[in-house]
């Protein structure tokens, strides 16, 4: 899914213009991404939730050359179907 699919979903529902759906879509989108930073997760019933895990740091290689690297500790946004999702699916 790519936020134009999700702009059309939006517009074709609506009846608006292209450029408000856009608009809706980022909206949207900055939205859960506020959540995420505030919570750490973000839940949408009956699809699934989205939360942020941390990562430690680790050792990793270079695939080009083989060569040993330090990969930083970080964030990453790991996502979770619902029951309902995988039972549609």
């Amino acid at each position: 899914m790519s936020k134009a699919f999700l702009a059309q979903v939006i517009q074709d529902s609506a009846e608006t213009t292209g450029v408000a759906a856009n608009r809706a879509a980022t909206d949207v989108m900055q939205a859960i991404i506020k959540e995420l930073k505030k919570n750490g997760r973000f839940t949408l019933p009956s699809f699934g939730t989205f939360i942020v895990r941390k990562t430690k740091a680790r050792k990793g290689l270079n695939p080009r050359t083989g060569e040993a690297i330090k990969v930083k500790a970080g964030k990453t946004v790991r996502f979770k179907a619902s029951p309902s999702l995988k039972k549609v699916v």
